[in-house]
């Protein structure tokens, strides 16, 4: 992940880490072998992001790269040795997009630096993906778990807007009805 992080701010590009690597850093880590990253491209972009990735270590699709970018949808950027892929999901002109995308928090990984969904978008995304995959308790369980760590510093005007607007209410509230308050004590022996 660091050396696509790493290429991605040598070019320029504005991105921001999302999905189940955004929601283990907000809430509870759990194992996945993909990224998922939002990221601002234009058409512009395509031939530095071929040339960045060219060679034995990652396949990219220039093909599928520029038509994931006309038609503002994901595409993938596999690892070869290992499997392991990234999600880019190309940044659309939908308000809830434009939203969660301006609100992007910076925060230190050790090594770098980098653009993270904020806490209320990671539940706001996890909470539609929960919707459209029919009910994932996988993407329900991410969110449990980033409400219950962040649920004191959380915008609830903003949430409760967006919950309305994504319709998930039912399931921001099957959240509230099962989550257990965050308990540092309980972590420290």
């Amino acid at each position: 992940m660091t050396d696509v992080i790493q290429t991605l701010q040598g070019l320029g590009i504005e991105f921001m880490l999302s999905g189940s690597h955004a929601s283990s850093l907000q809430g509870e880590a759990r194992a996945t072998h993909d990224i998922d990253l939002v990221v601002n491209l234009t058409a512009k972009d395509v031939q530095p992001l071929i040339r960045a990735f060219r060679g034995d270590r990652f396949y990219l699709s220039e093909s599928a790269l520029a038509e994931a970018i006309r038609a503002k949808r994901m595409f993938n950027l596999l690892e070869v040795t290992t499997g392991d892929k990234v999600d880019f999901w190309v940044l659309t002109d939908s308000p809830f997009d434009q939203s969660r995308f301006a609100r992007r928090q910076r925060i230190d990984l050790g090594d770098q630096s980098v653009d993270v969904s904020s806490p209320e978008d990671t539940i706001l995304m996890k909470l539609h993906w929960c919707k459209q995959s029919g009910g994932s308790e996988k993407q329900f369980n991410d969110v449990l778990r980033v409400y219950e760590l962040q649920a004191d510093l959380l915008d609830a005007a903003y949430l409760k807007n967006w919950l309305a607007a994504l319709g998930v209410e039912d399931l921001w509230q099957r959240v509230l009805d099962e989550a257990e308050p965050f308990n540092p004590s309980e972590t420290s022996e």
